[in-house]
């Protein structure tokens, strides 16, 4: 299927405009995500519809807090990434292009497949997660566009590296967004990941202000992006960019596909982060990965009374009562 978003440079050779990579493409090769193909100087997606994974989710473990807490979300992927993060926890679908020579599996669905399925299973929403939902942006907005006639709400769980005519063509169609601020240097992202921070940056801003509701989340890295100074200035980006009221989960690194010599994120790093967020003004900082940790529920920022109990992926009790705290009334931000 031909793909949405490139332009016919000389020779067939394309550049594609999908995501902030711009790909320049010779005739008969593929792109760095492995799933969008140069054919005769037509660029195709080679996933339309190919879906590797489907489940049907709890919301929190996009991890989405603030977004229908409580609700089942459905949730899709295909193979392929525009990221090569050494630290994948989801690299044998991600990474399967590039690691197993071009190689694409998946079992065909229509957008309406995906949208009777959600509906049946008692989903309030439609995720776009597991890998990266940019490199199967066709498919996801088709979905996402028939989703919302049937009152479903639509998330990308991303990397944030969508061009800004991706997310402008998706945004009528996209309510929220779990994005990946992965760390808060350019080394990290170079060496770790094969992106540029300041990227990531612009998308997240981008998508604030366009109206999608905005979570964020960094996996905690021992040794390569754990120093308290780095921590802090990323979370003050959140809070002076984003906006106080944007929430952030820190999560718990497992060894995993290429760092499998690193140690697990001790618990203490995640609690002190935790801290740093709180005291750089953010209102809602979650500890994640580490399951009866108290940092993975919703305090009021004001009394600091529990109002979403977690444990895990589940609710165990939500006081929250029209968007205010039943112990001292004020707002609390999010999608109830």
């Amino acid at each position: 299927m031909e793909a949405l978003l490139y332009e016919h440079l000389k020779d067939k050779i394309v550049r594609c405009n999908l995501c902030k990579h711009r790909c320049v493409i010779e005739n008969g090769k593929r792109g760095i995500c492995g799933v969008r193909e140069n054919r005769e100087g037509i660029l195709n997606t080679l996933v339309y519809g190919k879906l590797i994974a489907r489940h049907i989710d709890p919301i929190e473990k996009k991890p989405l807090f603030h977004f229908l807490p409580g609700s089942l979300s459905y949730s899709i992927a295909t193979a392929g990434c525009n990221f090569k993060c050494l630290f994948c926890q989801n690299a044998d679908i991600s990474q399967m292009p590039s690691e197993y020579k071009g190689l694409i599996t998946g079992d065909n669905f229509t957008p309406e497949d995906v949208v009777s399925a959600a509906i049946k299973g008692k989903c309030r929403s439609i995720s776009y997660t597991y890998t990266e939902p940019t490199v199967f942006f066709e498919f996801a907005r088709d979905t996402a566009r028939l989703a919302r006639e049937k009152d479903l709400k639509n998330i990308f769980v991303t990397n944030g590296y969508m061009s800004r005519e991706a997310l402008g063509m998706i945004q009528p169609f996209l309510d929220a967004a779990n994005v990946d601020l992965k760390a808060y240097n350019k080394d990290f992202y170079k060496k770790m990941c094969g992106a540029k921070i300041e990227n990531v940056k612009e998308t997240l801003v981008d998508m604030k202000s366009s109206g999608i509701f905005v979570e964020v989340t960094t996996l905690l890295i021992p040794g390569l992006n754990d120093d308290k100074k780095e921590i802090e200035e990323l979370a003050l980006f959140i809070a002076d960019s984003l906006g106080p009221e944007t929430p952030w989960h820190i999560s718990r690194f497992h060894p995993t596909y290429k760092l499998e010599d690193r140690p697990s994120t001790p618990v203490e790093t995640l609690v002190a982060a935790r801290e740093i967020g709180i005291n750089c003004g953010l209102k809602y900082v979650y500890t994640g990965n580490v399951p009866g940790e108290s940092g993975e529920s919703t305090f009021c920022y004001s009394c600091r009374k529990v109002l979403i109990s977690r444990l895990g992926f589940n609710i165990r009790k939500n006081v929250v009562e029209n968007s205010k705290c039943p112990y001292c009334g004020v707002h609390i931000d999010g999608v109830w």
